[in-house]
């Protein structure tokens, strides 16, 4: 005999766990939630490899709304996701973003500062002369400006808020199973049940696709098509001597980022699109920090000039090839399906808004608190893209 749950999501990172948590909490959902995710140690999960960087510094105002909230979210977790008196331990550095342009970039810039600030964002345009005030440490030849949002952004602990969500929604009676999805049946318009690897069945009135870069698989098995890909992203930590003050989350003109994580530093880069495959391995090739990332941050910090790679790892976007653009909602072919999938890299940062927004489909039908129906999927189906310019 199956096993029956209200609602499965596949996938317990923090989108999964922030689904989960939202459901469970909700007064206007009363059903039985399971969670299914394929490693509870989440040793190789895209939420704890992620840099766990929260901005309003997007060019789509829904983005700016779901990183908003975040930050409302993460200022109240000390109650919210209080278990039996005991906070968790959320830290928020407040380092704010700072993202440089050339003079080409520029107009894009002031594009984009202009949507955050009539989304309440507290992001300032900054000349040259501004960043040299500010930054001295900061290179900026060949910079003709940049934006900086402040005490609104920043980073937190990815694995901690991925943490939290799954244990308040544990004591709020949500099951966690370890396994793998390795079939879904299909009857019509509906998923009914879920096959997993122990050899079990489960049962589902709805069905969430939180499974980040193997969003793509689940979407398969149900005969659907998602432009959802496991891309690889490298993160270097760097030590510095001579390390420049007070350091925002840092973009330069070129792609390359990088903040301090404690008394060192962090880096990272996508690379060009021609050397992007699909791509599920972790392997770390440390040539791309010597040939890619060194040189740009010794040009843009000179005293990144003499540094050392302390460590790396890598991780994988659930990357959205279509317009790097979350995909939430569900589809037309099949109605008890929700997909939370495609943040492509900015997963963290939305969870708590996404959570809240599937929590509202499965309970409403709709979204009420923030209307993110720009990001269903129905632009798949017509391929009119929601373009972010603004991807990290």
């Amino acid at each position: 005999m199956p096993e029956t749950r209200d609602v499965v999501i596949v996938g317990g990172g923090v989108i999964g766990s922030a689904c989960a948590y939202f459901l469970a909490a909700s007064p206007d959902f009363s059903g039985t939630v399971t969670v299914i995710e394929r490693d509870s140690t989440y040793q190789t999960s895209s939420t704890a490899r992620s840099a766990g960087g929260i901005r309003q510094q997007f060019s789509t105002p829904e983005n700016i709304r779901m990183s908003q909230f975040a930050v409302a979210f993460l200022e109240a977790s000390h109650s919210t996701l209080a278990i039996d008196g005991e906070s968790p331990e959320l830290p928020f550095a407040t380092n704010g973003y700072l993202l440089l342009a050339t003079e080409n970039g520029i107009p894009i810039l002031e594009n984009n500062v202009d949507i955050q600030g009539r989304e309440g964002a507290e992001t300032r345009l900054l000349s040259p002369d501004d960043l040299r005030q500010q930054f001295p440490w900061l290179n900026t030849n060949d910079i003709a400006g940049g934006s900086f949002g402040g005490g609104h952004e920043g980073w937190t602990d990815p694995y901690a808020l991925m943490q939290a969500f799954k244990r308040k929604a544990r004591q709020l009676g949500v099951t966690y199973r370890e396994d793998t999805v390795t079939n879904a049946t299909r009857a019509g318009q509906f998923v009914t049940s879920v096959s997993l690897a122990s050899g079990e069945t489960v049962s589902c009135g709805i069905l969430v696709n939180a499974a980040g870069p193997f969003a793509r698989d689940l979407t398969r098995m149900v005969g659907l098509e998602l432009p959802v890909a496991p891309r690889k992203r490298f993160v270097f930590v760097f030590d510095c001597r001579d390390a420049p003050d007070d350091c925002p989350l840092t973009v330069d003109p070129s792609g390359l980022y990088f903040r301090p994580e404690g008394q060192t530093f962090i880096c990272g880069k996508s690379p060009n699109p021609q050397e992007d495959p699909d791509c599920i391995d972790l392997e770390v090739d440390h040539n791309f920090f010597d040939e890619h990332l060194w040189p740009l941050l010794a040009h843009r910090v000179p005293a990144f000039e003499a540094i050392k790679v302390l460590n790396s790892w890598a991780g994988l976007y659930a990357y959205n090839t279509l317009d790097q653009n979350a995909i939430v909602g569900s589809h037309p072919d099949i109605t008890n399906m929700i997909f939370a999938n495609g943040f492509s890299g900015h997963g963290l940062q939305q969870s708590p808004a996404i959570g809240r927004a599937v929590s509202e489909l499965v309970s409403h039908g709709s979204f009420q608190t923030l209307d993110l129906s720009r990001f269903g999927v129905e632009r798949v189906i017509t391929g009119a893209p929601l373009p972010e310019t603004n991807v990290i």
